[in-house]
């Protein structure tokens, strides 16, 4: 994603500031549309709180759509944007792979961890309704279990609004990423 100025989104038609917004947000077309007819922002700051309220009046399906958007923890890395990609760490795999073969840790660890996260996600989708979503922020895959694991005794109305929380973190994150965030 090329960082665009935020008066050039104000002023751009809603397909284009759709797009060129859609990977901060995974592309959900429903929140995007109503993102677009939010503006002007005049900074990216007042663009994120917008974009939060926004998440959290949708209707239901929306919200949800918005969430499920973004991959689960632990998919598969084609599956991804690029974005994602990165901040699963998919791009760093090989070398974390290699040095946790140094610590002592083994493949077979490593299946472990993986085979957990995919039955801990499955529980929580089949509790919810929707993925688990956070943000990552170059924690491990273990470092996250035991988060997924505790929000398995939330609420869902708990649970919905943490993850429409996160998926604005995660924009946040990303335009700061991108040196856009300011």
């Amino acid at each position: 994603m090329t960082a665009l100025d935020i008066l050039e989104l104000d002023a751009a038609d809603e397909s284009s500031f759709t797009t060129a917004v859609a990977p901060l947000f995974e592309g959900a077309s429903g929140f995007l549309v109503r993102l677009a007819a939010a503006r002007p922002f005049g900074t990216w700051p007042r663009l994120c709180v917008r974009a939060r309220v926004i998440a959290h009046a949708m209707p239901a399906p929306e919200q949800i759509e918005l969430i499920n958007a973004h991959p689960r923890l632990g998919a598969p890395p084609a599956s991804m944007s690029a974005l994602s990609f990165q901040e699963q760490g998919h791009d760093r795999e090989a070398s974390a792979a290699a040095a946790a073969e140094v610590a002592g840790e083994s493949e077979i660890e490593r299946q472990s961890i993986a085979l957990e996260l995919d039955r801990l996600n499955a529980a929580y989708e089949a509790r919810f309704g929707f993925r688990y979503c956070v943000l990552v922020a170059g924690r491990s895959r273990e470092a996250l279990l035991p988060d997924i694991a505790a929000a398995l005794s939330a609420g869902r109305e708990t649970e919905l609004h943490r993850a429409l929380d996160a998926v604005v973190d995660i924009a946040i994150a990303r335009l700061e990423s991108l040196g856009a965030g300011r």
